[in-house]
């Protein structure tokens, strides 16, 4: 039976690694599902998700030309249109979540429109680069002035 991308199969699970897990397909076909492709959420062990034998549905990502098959069960989940998977709305452990940020600043502080109002959903990307302009000039004068005292003797303040 030819594997090719894109089709969902069945598949019996025949190893797991703490990197992901061997399913079985059909034939004596093998493939590998990574941790990253298991579950919507995160994954810390495997075995809290997977066991040896279980059946699982999967679907064929991509085949190398060495034969070597790379599986994902998420991506088998069939989703009505325009749902989104669970981890673009849960946050991830530690409160870190890749992009968005939550209309807030590296330090927490949420971002402040042209208006000075905070806006409801992601800031402008003029408002990003305006904050981060201003962040800069001060970083810059900052460094400026800090440095300007601490080179040595020979006339550092030139007026």
């Amino acid at each position: 039976m030819a594997i090719e991308v894109g089709a969902k199969l069945e598949g019996k699970v025949t190893g797991i690694t703490h990197f992901g897990a061997f399913v079985d397909l059909s034939g004596g076909v093998t493939g590998l599902v990574h941790i990253s492709e298991i579950a919507d959420n995160y994954v810390k062990d495997v075995k809290d998700h997977l066991k040896l034998d279980d059946i699982v549905k999967v679907k064929v990502i991509n085949v190398d030309k060495d034969g070597k098959i790379g599986l994902s069960i998420k991506q088998a989940i069939d989703r009505p249109e325009g749902q989104l998977a669970p981890q673009a709305r849960e946050p991830r452990p530690g409160g870190f979540n890749r992009g968005g940020g939550g209309g807030q600043d590296r330090g927490g502080r949420p971002f402040k429109s042209s208006s000075g109002k905070a806006p409801y959903g992601k800031p402008s990307f003029e408002d990003k680069m305006s904050r981060f302009l201003k962040d800069s000039e001060e970083r810059i004068s900052s460094l400026k002035k800090n440095t300007e005292g601490k080179r040595g003797g020979r006339g550092a303040k030139r007026v």
